[in-house]
């Protein structure tokens, strides 16, 4: 079963790339973040012709996420849980059957958290972090296949970055966003990409500044963690970066793991 993360940045303005992607990707899971949509409005019709079923947690303008699933679902969750009075549209969970019993995936869209001067900013998303730590332990305790997918908006190491020295400043790589991820995966998590490779030079985002693309000046933050029942399955994991080159492209490209379900 491939399962797939893509910060698809718009999906109004990226469908067309979308839909170019899941007919030659293929994944069976797919979720999505920044669909920047409210739920009425984003293209289920398009997507749903190509043999996905579609469920979103969308919002105008900015933010939403997304899950795409040739399964059927069996039940889904939209909001993390922790304060109710937080609106922002960043996390939805999808429940699935599968030959291997259930099969839980999320598909997550961490806080920026820039500037890190700002409470409402960097507080909000170590506060978020805090948030997702506490539900993810009480799902663990359920003992399923649990796949955390999403934008994390953390670079984990310095070798997850081409110049690591430009993000000394900024909130993707502040010792309290990367404890916070740390503290998840010491729960039982682990990071699907890293387990199946070290080296560096493994990117998924690429600014439209300063010829980022071009200069392969990149980081990962797109991120699959896999409970310790998922991780079981892993066979193989890529990034398809080569989605990056294409017209229109958003800032990010899939990451993939593959778990063996048969």
């Amino acid at each position: 079963m491939k399962i797939a993360t893509w910060n698809i940045n718009g999906v109004k303005a990226r469908i067309d790339t979308l839909l170019a992607w899941l007919e030659e990707s293929k994944p069976d899971i797919a979720c999505l973040q920044e669909i920047k949509s409210v739920d009425d409005a984003f293209p289920r019709m398009e997507i749903e012709a190509l043999g996905y079923h579609v469920e979103t947690h969308g919002q105008k303008g900015f933010n939403g996420v997304a899950i795409l699933s040739k399964l059927r679902f069996d039940e889904v969750n939209r909001g993390l849980p922790g304060d109710d009075e937080d609106e922002q549209a960043r996390f939805i969970e999808g429940v699935f059957s599968t030959p291997k019993g259930v099969l839980r995936v999320v598909s997550l869209y961490l806080p920026n958290g820039n500037p890190i001067s700002e409470d409402r900013k960097f507080g909000y998303k170590l506060r978020w972090m805090d948030r997702l730590e506490r539900w993810a332990d009480e799902r663990l305790a359920l003992e399923e296949p649990l796949v955390l997918a999403g934008d994390y908006n953390v670079i984990p190491e310095a070798g997850d970055a081409r110049n690591i020295d430009q993000w000394y400043n900024d909130a993707l790589f502040q010792p309290e966003s990367r404890q916070a991820l740390r503290r998840l995966c010491n729960l039982g998590f682990i990071d699907a990409i890293r387990t199946t490779t070290d080296e560096d030079g493994i990117y998924t985002f690429w600014d439209y500044q300063a010829g980022a693309w071009q200069k392969n000046n990149g980081i990962r933050i797109d991120h699959l963690l896999l409970s310790p029942e998922a991780a079981n399955l892993l066979s193989s994991t890529s990034v398809e970066k080569h989605v990056r080159a294409w017209e229109k492209p958003s800032d990010h490209v899939p990451a993939i793991a593959e778990l063996r379900i048969d």
